[in-house]
């Protein structure tokens, strides 16, 4: 909250509104979501801080330690509160920094209420704060990632292998992480022409022989995440996809070892993505090279063309290059990194370079 208040008075914003739960965890402890009840918790740039909530909130709230919690009642509506708070505040012509997760309804409601308010999106200023992890933060992305690492390898052959489904596939990924430790969040499961969809909607396909499987999977420890991919193959499959996978390993090491403080994302990015134009496959990648991951799976930096901030120590992303053919099969590695004082830190052990065949 203090090191907010600080971000925000650098800003030129009076206040900086939290509504996810992520955010509202991240700053004070507490943690609820309103749903389509407004609820947001404020923070002057002169660190005080307020909740605005439910009444049905406020109990669970004071448990978690907050002292100025503002109810409203369901048969009153939040108007009042949200006014009586401006009033006091002097929020009527503040500029007013809000959570990119804010609903849209919560923001009009806003909007309607405080006409001559200037809202801006605070993702820029929180990630002042939350781009730079600390030891303890660090540790816990470790661990899911030693987690992410450890779980695929007990499965293959066993509980992933020809003739299952993809969703047999996630399934058991995701039991095998919650085991080991983790708190499973996601898995993309996608087989043979379906791991070209960098984005898959893991279904009832079944794993053939001498097809690709592409893996997305990972958890939470302590409420950070890991995030990695892995390809593989089964049998005896089409000699190109070795080469596609080479491409895009030599991608990977490029993107990787172009990280250390100070170099802009977009350069890091820049040195993956010309491995895979050199070798012909540019317009088959097709998304931004990273992104960064804590407390959220998606958060700064993100690691694409026009991203020009630098790095810095404690920065944690995604190095993900992935080439995808329609219609016959896609290729996509990634771990996470640490940006250190020398270079990075790999947060999941390194990919084998040539295509794993099972």
């Amino acid at each position: 909250m203090d090191q907010l208040a600080k971000a925000l008075a650098r800003n030129g914003v009076d206040v900086f509104l939290a509504s996810s739960q992520v955010t509202l965890e991240y700053l004070t402890g507490f943690a609820e979501d309103g749903h389509e009840r407004l609820l947001f918790h404020a923070t002057k740039a002169d660190g005080n801080g307020c909740l605005v909530c439910p009444s049905l909130t406020e109990t669970h709230a004071r448990k978690a330690g907050l002292t100025d919690v503002r109810p409203w009642h369901d048969s009153e509506g939040p108007d009042q509160a949200v006014l009586r708070l401006a009033e006091e505040w002097n929020l009527r012509s503040a500029v007013i920094a809000v959570d990119d997760e804010m609903r849209a309804s919560s923001l009009l409601k806003l909007q309607e209420l405080l006409p001559g308010a200037l809202f801006r999106p605070g993702s820029s200023i929180l990630a002042e704060l939350t781009k730079a992890k600390t030891a303890e933060e660090l540790a816990s992305l470790r661990r899911a990632g030693q987690i992410a690492d450890a779980a695929l390898p007990k499965l293959l052959g066993t509980a992933i292998k020809p003739g299952v489904t993809e969703r047999q596939a996630a399934r058991a990924l995701l039991e095998e992480m919650e085991r080991l430790g983790g708190t499973p969040t996601f898995c993309i499961a996608a087989f043979g022409p379906n791991s070209a969809e960098p984005h898959h909607e893991t279904g009832d396909r079944v794993l053939g022989d001498n097809e690709v499987a592409l893996l997305d999977f990972g958890c939470l420890v302590n409420g950070y995440h890991s995030d990695i991919t892995r390809c593989l193959a089964f049998g005896d499959p089409d000699p190109e996809v070795a080469r596609v996978y080479e491409v895009v390993h030599a991608a990977f090491l490029a993107g990787m070892e172009a990280v250390r403080p100070g170099v802009p994302a977009e350069e890091v990015d820049r040195a993956a993505r010309k491995v895979i134009e050199d070798a012909g496959y540019g317009p088959n990648f097709v998304h931004r090279l990273g992104h960064g991951v804590g407390r959220r799976g998606h958060e700064p930096p993100y690691i694409c063309e026009g991203e020009t901030q630098p790095l810095g120590v404690g920065n944690v992303f995604s190095i993900e290059p992935g080439v995808y053919l329609p219609g016959r099969f896609g290729i996509r590695i990634e771990n996470l990194v640490a940006v250190t004082d020398g270079g990075f830190e790999s947060l999941n052990e390194m990919p084998s370079p040539t295509l794993p065949v099972v």
